[in-house]
């Protein structure tokens, strides 16, 4: 597998990453954005709007709008601080927000852990037989379904 070499972030040295490449590109990390991307480090699994509006409502003690969670996420992907996993309708926290690559997802359909693994080789033929085809801008979606070792294990 042709990947590169990088360094996974988590606790508070993940956040303070995350913050720091969100305002690098020009954004605001205000108390909301780093609540549901908090809420979204902490999560084993992908998780939905819905899902971190109600941790960040809990943790908050009022009811936060899915929709307004939605928009933050967005951010976060178009930031790479967050990549969507796509057939779950599911985001992930990236652990290395200051590396840009596109993910292959190992999608667990016993326990929905989502792994994720870089074949730049892989995805670079993707994007050169898109771009063969007349396609720009391209962004490889790769997701695999199966059963992930612990499960199959269990």
């Amino acid at each position: 597998m042709t990947g590169h070499l990088h360094h996974d972030l988590a606790g508070e040295r993940l956040i303070d990453a995350a913050r720091d490449c969100l305002v690098a590109a020009g954004e605001q990390w205000t108390e909301m954005r780093g609540d549901v991307f908090e809420a979204l480090a902490a999560r084993a699994t992908p998780a939905s709007a819905y899902d971190i509006a109600e941790s960040v409502g809990t943790a908050r003690a009022r009811r936060v709008a899915a929709n307004t969670v939605y928009r933050i996420l967005d951010l976060f992907v178009r930031a790479n601080l967050a990549r969507r996993v796509e057939s779950a309708n599911a985001y992930v926290a990236n652990p290395h927000p200051g590396c840009r690559h596109d993910c292959i997802f190992l999608i667990c359909d016993v326990c929905g852990n989502a792994t994720h693994i870089d074949d730049d080789r892989l995805t670079g033929a993707l994007r050169d037989a898109a771009n063969h085809a007349g396609f720009a801008d391209v962004r490889p979606v790769v997701e695999i379904r199966g059963t992930c070792s612990r499960c199959v294990a269990a």
